[in-house]
């Protein structure tokens, strides 16, 4: 009923969000089709100057609404143009049209949720030395701004939500999504200690990894990394090598689960042991793909047969020759958002969203019926 609703519903999709946002407007007027006759995004801009300097623009009324802002900040693909130069979007850049948007609300709204699928400075949520805590800074002045809600996916420490103690901080698993997705691409995967494997390419990813081996019942390994704390390159200590911890992983298919892909260098030097040590197919789980240094070496890594798939979600953005990869399977995650979004513009608990497990263990008994 609509008198049972927070606020009129508005979604607000940054640049580079555009077919996302659409996608999650189709699901949104089709459940609600007495809501609303038009459409629930709202038509904004964030036009810039010579300079680079730029402005946020509402061109309707959000007054008393119900905003969900959908904002990908490792959109590289989208551009603007400084001093005659074409300058691709930075993290920063998106970060800042966020704000500007929310500046543009001018406190009008009922409230403000932000949608930022890749949690922005995500890997700077602690300090070592003398360090800038970007992630907490960040929060922090969301919910100065007026955030009361922030949904993100797959973080990479969801602890940097000590940082907004007093504000709503969703972090949301795309677990099931991803095993659905395996199993719609390959029917011939046997789900059983015997014949399968979670593998995290890290300790930080344990966590994750865990889940994924509870849910589905199979055996965990790990891989720990040991770096070379003496120099700095890229800002980083480098990875000198990757130790195995496990069982046996012989004749198994293996999944490698992670949160996200940067150069891919660490999940094929860790694909690469595991085919040495006998693994069958390997499959790759990456809420996040980025590809930062191009696609050259995982082109490789399948051509050699080291990787039979990877599995990245639409959360961030993905290169027009990522998506003609063989190598590479897109996770489609625009339902799911809309039912988020669904679900909280009407006041009530998400929990059965971001508890997965029930549905996990339902696909999985689907899957095991079905004759192989």
């Amino acid at each position: 009923m609509k008198d049972s609703l927070c606020g009129e519903l508005s979604v607000i999709g940054m640049r580079g969000c555009e077919d996302f946002t659409a996608e999650v407007d189709s699901f949104l007027k089709e459940w609600r089709r007495h809501d609303n006759d038009g459409t629930f995004t709202v038509d904004i801009a964030c036009p810039r100057f010579g300079s680079g300097e730029a402005k946020g623009t509402i061109r309707q009324s959000l007054r008393g609404n119900d905003v969900y802002i959908i904002c990908d900040v490792f959109n590289h693909g989208v551009t603007y143009n400084m001093y005659g130069m074409t300058v691709p979007m930075s993290p920063d850049d998106h970060f800042q049209d966020l704000k500007r948007i929310i500046g543009a609300i001018g406190g009008k709204a009922r409230r403000i949720s932000v949608i930022m699928p890749m949690l922005y400075e995500g890997r700077q949520h602690k300090r070592s030395g003398r360090e800038s805590l970007d992630c907490a800074q960040a929060l922090q002045e969301l919910v100065g701004m007026g955030v009361t809600n922030l949904i993100t996916f797959d973080a990479h420490d969801p602890r940097v939500q000590n940082a907004i103690p007093l504000c709503g901080f969703e972090n949301v698993r795309s677990s099931y999504q991803m095993i659905k997705a395996m199993l719609n691409t390959y029917d011939d995967i046997k789900i059983d200690p015997d014949n399968l494997m979670i593998i995290s390419p890290d300790e930080g990813g344990m966590s994750k990894c865990m889940y994924y081996s509870s849910v589905m019942g199979i055996d965990l390994g790990m891989f720990y990394k040991r770096r070379d704390y003496s120099i700095i390159v890229n800002g980083k200590n480098p990875i000198v090598a990757h130790e195995y911890l496990g069982r046996d992983v012989e004749g198994k298919d293996v999944i490698i689960v992670d949160d996200m892909i940067s150069s891919g260098d660490s999940v094929i030097d860790v694909a690469q042991q595991l085919k040495q040590k006998g693994a069958n197919r390997i499959f790759v789980f990456a809420t996040f793909g980025l590809f930062c240094n191009g696609l050259e070496n995982l082109d490789k890594a399948y051509a050699d047969g080291v990787i039979t798939k990877i599995f990245t979600t639409n959360l961030v953005y993905r290169t027009p020759e990522l998506l003609k990869r063989d190598w590479y399977q897109e996770v489609n995650m625009c339902k799911y958002v809309a039912y988020i979004i669904d679900t909280l513009n009407h006041d009530r608990t998400i929990s059965h969203l971001l508890d997965q497990s029930k549905k996990i263990h339902n696909i999985l008994d689907k899957y095991n019926k079905v004759d192989k």
